[in-house]
């Protein structure tokens, strides 16, 4: 589960998050949705002890992440933007680099490493150098690699951002199986189809404030929309470029 209350991060002029309040539950997938440069990546960057808020306070799994950051980092899998995968190394040694990196001694690891290649169907990337991936594919080995530990939260950035029509598909079923076993699951996105399939919650933010949050149907209600992307537009508000 993860507890947001009040988060503010300023980059010199600039209000990145502005008193971000929200919660994000085990075994709902909560999507964290606004325009490009509404302060999504830097809140999911807050949350994933990358940055430190200048005020506020955030949990996660009941761990604070200003005053508990390792312990933070070993309950969450996160996905950035970037895949941030070491080039020279192959998909299997990048996925058991961060399984030892989460203090999974050797055996344990290679079953986990094992476990996570087969269930993301990525054997055929296995043993290629990353430097030689596409984009989707090291997206779906950065995807393996923050599973790899069987995290209880895990946080993407605009997962399924550059895949094609099959792999999104396969990444969404993993969000789905994840979300049948109990997992807190947070991601970022434009896609308002992708998060009407999706999201059982929604936090909407825009200027680096929540505009409105809750399930689909309450946003839809309370900003008189029967369209998703429709609530969303009129929820950040008409000044506001939806891309």
């Amino acid at each position: 589960m993860i507890e947001a209350r009040g988060l503010t991060k300023r980059f010199k002029d600039v209000v990145a998050m502005d008193h971000v309040s929200f919660r994000a539950d085990d075994g709902r997938v909560t999507g964290l949705v606004g325009p490009n440069g509404a302060g999504k990546s830097t809140t999911l960057r807050v949350l994933c002890t990358v940055i430190r808020a200048d005020s506020g306070r955030a949990r996660v799994d009941g761990f604070n992440v200003a005053d508990e950051p390792l312990a933070v980092r070993r309950q969450i899998g996160a996905l950035p933007h970037l895949s941030g995968l070491y080039p020279n190394l192959t998909g299997r040694e990048n996925i058991a680099y961060y399984a030892a990196m989460q203090g999974l001694r050797r055996r344990e690891a290679k079953r986990a490493v094992d476990t996570v290649i087969e269930r993301l169907g990525i054997g055929d990337l296995s043993d290629r150098r990353a430097k030689g991936f596409s984009h989707g594919e090291g997206i779906r080995v950065a995807l393996a690699r923050s599973m790899v530990h069987r995290p209880q939260t895990v946080i993407l950035d605009e997962p399924t951002n550059g895949l094609d029509v099959v792999a999104a598909r396969a990444l969404r079923d993993v969000i789905r199986d994840l979300r049948r076993e109990g997992r807190c699951i947070l991601f970022s996105s434009h896609v308002m189809q992708e998060v009407a399939m999706l999201c059982d919650d929604l936090v909407i933010i825009s200027g680096g404030r929540v505009a409105i949050s809750g399930t689909p149907e309450e946003i839809r209600r309370r900003t008189g929309s029967e369209d998703l992307e429709d609530a969303f537009v009129a929820a950040i508000g008409p000044d506001e470029d939806p891309v």
